[in-house]
């Protein structure tokens, strides 16, 4: 007997066809559940790449909301400003409207000051032409002046001139020979004598010594309103009467004195 004959063979024995069939069928199984593993890994897997697909589309639509965010903002920021501007040019035109009003006020209180300022004057005027009337009358008892109704020398010269004139046309500007104004009259008059007179009636009125009312003499030189801003003139041509270039309707004319009371008189002769 063989020295080895005692000894089991560790030669594993062969499996049968049924066993690698078996075994077979299990790998088979598993590559099979792996498979399908694979398959629901791959497709679950591919699940995110569906929603990277769709974030371009969600992105657009945020940068539209947020563009019309934008305009929304920026329009209200305008009409903010425009309402500030609005507010602005309404607190303007309302403190220049107060201060138009301010200024209409002074006005309005000027020119009442200078109405009344007027008034005044004028009040005095006549009071002090109601009074040279009242002192004519009480001298003459008729209001009418008779001193010194007897022109001599150059007053009569004076005198017999203006006389000469009278129904000429009564002519703004004019100093003859066929038309004059009251100032002109005079200053013609007086030219025939050698006295230069003042052109204007406010000048003339003082001119020469001042008079009284109450002792004209012909020749004396009559004016109306204040010495120094007379408005009309005439001569005294004796027996309370005078002869003056009194307006274009009626002309170079005579009348007494009555007829328009002068406010004062000046001498030159």
């Amino acid at each position: 007997m063989s020295h080895t004959a005692h000894i089991r063979s560790h030669r594993k024995p062969r499996r049968s066809a049924s066993s690698l069939a078996m075994r077979a069928g299990v790998a088979g199984g598993v590559l099979s559940t792996l498979a399908v593993a694979g398959a629901s890994g791959s497709a679950n897997a591919a699940e995110p790449v569906t929603q990277t697909l769709e974030l371009p589309t969600l992105t657009a639509d945020l940068a539209a909301q947020a563009a019309q965010s934008a305009d929304a903002t920026q329009q209200a920021a305008a009409n903010y400003q425009l309402q500030a501007e609005r507010d602005a040019a309404a607190a303007k035109a309302a403190k220049q409207a107060k201060a138009d009003l301010a200024e209409a006020k002074q006005k309005a209180a000027e020119a009442k000051k200078k109405a009344e300022e007027a008034a005044r004057k004028a009040a005095a005027a006549r009071a002090s032409r109601n009074a040279e009337r009242t002192t004519l009358a009480a001298t003459t008892g008729s209001g009418v002046s008779t001193s010194g109704s007897t022109a001599t020398g150059s007053a009569a010269a004076v005198v017999a001139f203006v006389k000469a004139q009278i129904g000429k046309a009564y002519v703004s500007g004019a100093t003859g020979p066929s038309a004059y104004d009251c100032s002109g009259l005079v200053q013609t008059a007086f030219k025939q004598v050698g006295i230069s007179l003042p052109r204007v009636s406010q000048d003339q009125s003082t001119a020469g010594t001042q008079v009284s009312l109450s002792n004209l003499q012909p020749g004396d030189i009559l004016y109306w309103g204040g010495a120094g801003s007379a408005y009309h003139v005439a001569v005294y041509v004796g027996d309370g009467m005078f002869v003056g270039a009194q307006n274009p309707s009626s002309g170079v004319g005579e009348h007494p004195l009555s007829y328009d009371p002068p406010s004062g008189a000046v001498r030159v002769l």
